[in-house]
């Protein structure tokens, strides 16, 4: 738990992996976006945890294939320097038909420790 409350901050003042990362998911690069995690990362989405590279090289294939949709960046907010939540609006053929998620980073080493996915 963190004592500091987020505060918001400009799409371009996010950390250049976090950049690289949402770039690279829109574009369904999986290649590209794994680089930004680390080997032991986290990523938890849609309840499922997934632990590792191998793990979230397979999360990241199927979540570019599973639905199609449009995604954009609508707010970005800084807790510390190693906390970051990035918000993108979603719409597309998936159930609801769009839903805004917040994207949860936790960094260590300039790469993303932990990713939490959530409404």
């Amino acid at each position: 738990m963190h004592d500091n409350q987020p505060r918001t901050i400009a799409p371009d003042d996010l950390p250049e992996v976090l950049t690289r990362y949402l770039t690279a998911h829109r574009a369904h690069d999986t290649a590209t976006a794994l680089t930004t995690f680390t080997d032991d990362a986290t990523v938890i989405d849609d309840g499922h945890t997934y632990l590792g590279s191998t793990a979230i090289e397979r999360w990241l294939d199927r979540s570019a294939t599973e639905f199609t949709y449009t995604i954009r960046l609508t707010n970005a907010q800084q807790t510390d320097t190693a906390h970051y939540i990035a918000t993108h609006h979603l719409e597309g053929n998936f159930p609801g038909g769009s839903i805004d998620l917040h994207y949860r980073f936790t960094l260590r080493d300039n790469l993303i420790a932990h990713l939490a996915i959530e409404p």
